[in-house]
């Protein structure tokens, strides 16, 4: 089974991410950054936050669930916003979203907040709320089931330090774990966690037994070159001590967000 956690960067470059999605297709893609504006008047629209200003691709669900399509998708709104097309603006929804191969059996699955609840009328003041979901996979040629969880941890501007905010979500992200998988699972936990390797969001997850791969393993980093600013991890995937490891890479090319892949082969 190969399963990829990506932050696909509000689908920035489309013409790279889609291509690659189509070609490894992974049977479980965990997706974080995910724009979902199914009437949206335009392929583009233009986010605004302050002087933070990104060009976001303005149904990135919709479009992903094309490439993908013996996938079954799940969207997992945070928050509903504004983006603009020109000086109109634009109703869109912000969130995760998780791609499940089809001929596997979604068996059990629970979606959560890790950070505040869903905010219907603005994106909101930053930390912003974070939204997490489980899933419980069955493969029916090796009648395995496996439990695999993601989230998009919070972003405080300029920080990725520890601080009550993350540590209350790493613990609501093991309760999200420990509630969706069942004894005898493999276990896989992954993310954009917003965080820096010496957190102790690793330990709040290591009660479960979880490792995490990126560290562990050595790489040097989970952004590409297009994430301009210091600070080279954001990204990690854990998993538990019965699940066997084939294959994991934390892909350098292509480059198809400011985020690189994590793919895991179990």
């Amino acid at each position: 089974m190969k399963i990829m956690c990506l932050n696909a960067w509000g689908g920035r470059l489309p013409d790279r991410l889609l291509p690659y999605l189509e070609t490894v297709a992974p049977d479980v893609l965990c997706l974080q950054e995910v724009v979902a504006t199914p009437a949206s008047p335009r392929p583009w629209l233009t986010y605004r936050d302050g002087d933070h200003v990104l060009e976001q691709r303005a149904d990135l669900m919709g479009e992903v669930a094309a490439a993908l399509p013996q996938h079954r998708a799940m969207f997992c709104p945070a928050s509903r916003g504004a983006l603009w097309d020109g000086a109109e603006p634009v109703w869109s929804q912000f969130g995760i979203a998780t791609f499940v191969r089809a001929s596997l059996a979604v068996v059990g699955q629970a979606q959560a907040f890790v950070h505040g609840a869903f905010s219907p009328d603005d994106f909101g003041e930053h930390p912003r709320p974070r939204s997490a979901h489980a899933v419980r996979v069955h493969e029916f040629e090796t009648g395995r089931t496996v439990s695999i969880a993601h989230m998009h941890g919070l972003r405080i501007p300029g920080d990725k330090s520890d601080s009550p905010e993350r540590l209350a979500q790493a613990r609501r992200f093991a309760d999200l774990i420990a509630r969706t998988a069942e004894d005898g699972d493999l276990v896989v936990a992954c993310g954009d966690f917003n965080v820096e390797p010496q957190s102790q969001t690793f330990e709040i997850l290591a009660e479960l037994g979880l490792t995490d791969l990126v560290t562990t393993r050595r790489f040097s980093g989970t952004r590409t070159s297009f994430y301009e600013k210091t600070g080279r991890f954001a990204d990690y995937m854990l998993v538990g001590a019965d699940t066997r490891v084939a294959r994991f890479d934390v892909v350098e090319q292509p480059e198809v967000s400011d985020h690189r892949p994590l793919l895991l082969e179990i």
